[in-house]
C-alpha cells in the first residue's frame, strides 16, 4: 500500500461539462507530485437512499462508494447549489455514508465554484451532514473559487493560473492535514 496520500474527489453534479466537474478534473491535473487523486464516478447508478436497505448485503453502488471513502486519505467535494441546497442526487449520496463508519474522522473539504453571492446554502448542507457523519471538516481549504467560462481552457479544464494555483493548495492541505490534539 502506498503512503502518498489519495483524495477522493467528490462531485455533486450529474451534468458532465458542469464547473463543478471542470473543477475536479482540473484538480486531477494540478495535483501535487505528493498526491494523489481519484474521481468518484457512481453518483448516477447509486440507488435511491433507503434505511432498510442500508444492511448486509449493500447494493453494489453503495459498496463501491464506500470502499471508495474507506481507502481515500481525505475527500474534496465540488457541488453545486440547487434550489438553495444541494443536488437531491449528492445528497442521496451523502445520505448512503451515514450508516457506514468509513467517513468518520476523514478530512474533507469543499471548492465552491458558484459565482459571487451563490453556494451558502450547499456549503451550509455540506457542513451540517458531514458533520453529522464525523468527517474531519478542514475549514481552511474549504474555498470559493467561481469559475466562469472565461477561465476555461480548450481542453474544458480551468486554465486561470491562480485558480489553478489554489485547487492545487487545496489538494496539498487537505494531505498534509493532521486533527489537532484533543487534551
Amino acid at each position: 500500500m502506498s503512503s502518498t496520500p489519495l483524495i477522493l474527489l467528490l462531485s455533486g453534479s450529474l451534468r458532465s461539462g458542469s464547473s463543478n466537474e471542470s473543477v475536479l478534473r482540473t484538480a486531477e491535473a494540478v495535483a501535487p507530485a505528493s498526491v494523489r487523486t481519484v474521481r468518484y464516478s457512481g453518483l448516477a447508478e447509486l440507488p435511491h437512499f433507503n434505511p432498510d436497505h442500508d444492511t448486509d448485503p449493500l447494493p453494489d453502488p453503495v459498496v463501491a462508494l464506500r470502499t471508495a471513502i474507506a481507502e481515500a486519505s481525505a475527500l474534496l467535494i465540488c457541488a453545486p447549489e440547487y434550489a438553495g441546497t444541494l443536488p437531491g442526487s449528492f445528497k442521496n449520496l451523502l445520505d448512503w455514508t451515514v450508516g457506514g463508519t468509513e467517513i468518520c474522522d476523514k478530512p474533507a473539504a469543499w471548492v465552491t465554484a458558484a459565482a459571487p453571492g451563490r453556494g451558502q446554502g450547499a456549503e451550509a448542507t455540506l457542513r451540517t451532514v458531514l458533520t453529522y457523519t464525523g468527517a474531519e471538516i478542514v475549514e481552511s481549504a474549504c474555498v470559493r473559487i467561481p469559475v466562469s467560462q472565461s477561465m476555461m481552457g480548450d481542453d474544458g479544464l480551468i486554465a486561470e493560473p491562480g485558480a489553478r494555483a489554489r485547487i492545487s493548495a487545496v489538494l496539498a492541505e487537505l494531505a498534509e492535514y493532521q486533527a489537532p490534539f484533543d487534551a
